[in-house]
């Protein structure tokens, strides 16, 4: 044993020790290791800065582009709304459909994404179904991690694996080379739920952080209904404005948005005049709502399909304003500053410092005085620039709206960048040419290029790549592999297959997946000669296997949904278990039938 591979080894160890007690950021870890190395002679200064530059990350950058391209442009809104409208009420089919249908979108975006797209819908069915959100969004986080295995660029530790192919003289896999294991997988969760879910998953919800529209609307006895309604020719609306109507004495209940062909307005101005072919979305209880509309003669809904995204508190809600002393507002009313042509909110209620609710239109501001508006989140806090008011609720970051009128533009883009793959040209060119394309279209906006990109993971590939090109160039790799094989060898092809799974489940919940990939693929590599095994099978068992992540909620999806779902690490032990055992087994079996 020589010191480069003590050194190797003592990296190695450092590496995982970082990993498991999280005293840096994993992307962090990564950057030392890529630091460490060169200094200590096991590799060169060029080999240790080599990723940046590397087929997978500039992959992972491009993915990460098309999969914010896709979000940006509506496209997941209409196929969520879709999926959320045919689906019905029951548990289990609600389950299935919507975990399938982000299982095959996270195999061409980054699995985070797709499940994070589809949480505000899963909230939006399990309320009006009634269905507990632990049925839920366990069942659909896994999913999106299996449909990581369904393509070559679905995850990392498979972008990277045609790279660590190639450097050891191997032929690399096509894009759905995969894909027969991937959907088997897939298939697999699917089924185990369906069958399985009333015993593994939590029979309710647990203990959840309500939401802040959800604490406003208790706090102070808050309408939580939003309804649709159409002005018609006949109706006794058109020509009148908002104010004339008297809505909010009257009947309690408050237009939170306005549509006119195709362009849509929050919180319309008090002076706004009602036309035929508009459509209202109506903030109220469904009595006050349904009293407007046969009143003034208007076509009521019976759910919403223009403002859908108002019911989606990730995009809009409730939010708590105080007048702050020496506010120029003070001693004026709503209508002198016009607050909803300005602000674009909807004021809901009016509190004053002794506790009483008034009428909005009529009481002048005083300072202390709190007011409650709803609105989207991109306009309540832009009032956090406006001097005269204070949020004092800790509101979520504004949503970006979907530039609706580019759907077209990113489904041609996206069909480019699979083309070009599919026709031969190298996966970084192909997907980079597709973000191009996004971008030079305007699905992605100028300013949001280097935002939509997660540097963390760029730089936690890049950083980790040095370590397997150290453990190679030392002769750790050598040694790891010639010791497994004294260990192994004399087992059959499927035990040193569940080895080799087991090894990578291991290593996969505790560090990175791509760094479980990055140290494992090239021992494999080396060992699959002594086994006399199909070398890239043994890899791509590896870059799979990376996945099989349900244990514990250590992968970012599901330390994601952990709290969305009111889970305890109890949970994912309970249903992950099966889950990691289903996982291994399909995973070994299908590489054995197709790649050895």
């Amino acid at each position: 044993m020589t010191l480069d591979i003590l050194i190797t080894f003592g990296v190695l160890i450092l590496a995982i020790v970082l990993f498991v007690t999280e005293k840096l950021r994993t992307d962090l870890v990564a950057v030392l290791i890529m630091v460490i190395l060169p200094w200590t002679g096991v590799i060169t200064a060029s080999e240790a800065f080599m990723g940046f530059s590397s087929n997978a990350v500039i992959s992972v950058i491009a993915v990460m582009l098309i999969g914010y391209g896709v979000d940006r442009s509506g496209i997941m809104t209409v196929v969520a709304e879709f999926i959320t409208k045919r689906v019905g009420v029951k548990d289990k089919n609600v389950m299935v459909s919507t975990s399938a249908t982000v299982g095959i979108i996270s195999s061409f975006m980054q699995n985070i994404g797709a499940a994070a797209l589809f949480l505000p819908a899963l909230r939006k069915i399990g309320k009006k179904a009634n269905i507990p959100a632990s049925k839920l969004i366990m069942p659909m986080g896994f999913a999106a991690i299996l449909g990581g295995t369904i393509t070559m660029v679905a995850s990392g530790p498979l972008i990277i694996l045609n790279d660590l192919l190639l450097k050891a003289g191997n032929e690399p896999f096509n894009l759905f080379s995969v894909t027969p294991v991937g959907l088997a997988l897939l298939g697999a969760g699917l089924l185990y739920f369906y069958l399985l879910s009333d015993w593994v998953l939590p029979k309710a919800q647990g203990k959840t952080k309500p939401s802040v529209t959800e604490v406003i609307r208790k706090t102070y006895e808050l309408p939580e209904d939003i309804y649709e309604l159409d002005v018609t020719a006949s109706s006794s609306l058109n020509g009148k404005s908002i104010e004339e109507l008297d809505i909010w004495k009257k009947y309690s209940i408050h237009i939170i948005a306005l549509s006119e062909e195709g362009s849509h307005i929050y919180s319309p101005w008090r002076k706004t005049r009602l036309q035929a072919n508009q459509t209202l979305a109506v903030l109220g209880n469904k009595d006050a709502v349904t009293t407007f509309a046969n009143d003034h003669h208007v076509k009521m809904k019976d759910e919403l399909t223009i403002f859908s995204n108002l019911e989606n508190e990730d995009h809009a809600g409730f939010a708590e304003i105080v007048i702050p002393p020496r506010s120029e507002v003070i001693g004026k009313k709503l209508e002198e500053i016009g607050f909803r042509k300005n602000y674009k909110l909807e004021p809901i209620a009016i509190i004053t410092r002794e506790g009483e609710k008034h009428d909005i239109k009529e009481v002048p501001f005083e300072s202390g005085m709190l007011m409650i508006v709803f609105g989207t989140w991109e306009n309540i806090a832009s009032m956090k620039a406006i001097r005269d008011f204070a949020i004092i609720t800790d509101i979520n970051p504004p949503e970006l709206d979907a530039k609706t009128d580019k759907k077209k533009h990113a489904l041609f883009s996206i069909a480019v960048a699979l083309g070009l793959v599919l026709f031969g040209f190298q996966l970084s060119l192909s997907f980079f040419t597709g973000a191009l394309l996004m971008i030079l279209l305007g699905v992605i906006p100028k300013k949001e290029i280097y935002s939509a990109i997660d540097w963390k993971t760029v730089f936690l590939l890049a950083g980790l790549i040095p370590l397997g090109t150290a453990f190679e160039k030392s002769g750790a790799a050598e040694l790891t592999a010639t010791f497994i094989v004294n260990l192994v060898g004399g087992w059959g092809t499927l035990a040193i297959l569940m080895v080799i799974g087991i090894l990578t489940m291991f290593f996969s919940l505790f560090m990175s997946n791509v760094a479980a990939t990055v140290l494992l693929v090239p021992l494999v590599i080396m060992m699959a000669n002594s086994f006399g095994m199909d070398p890239t099978g043994l890899a791509l068992l590896v870059a799979i296997s990376a996945s099989n992540s349900f244990l514990l909620p250590t992968h970012q999806v599901n330390a994601f949904l952990m709290s969305s779902g009111g889970y305890r690490n109890a949970d994912f032990l309970r249903a992950g278990s099966i889950m990691s055992l289903i996982f291994l087994i399909v995973s070994v079996l299908m590489i054995y039938l197709f790649y050895i």
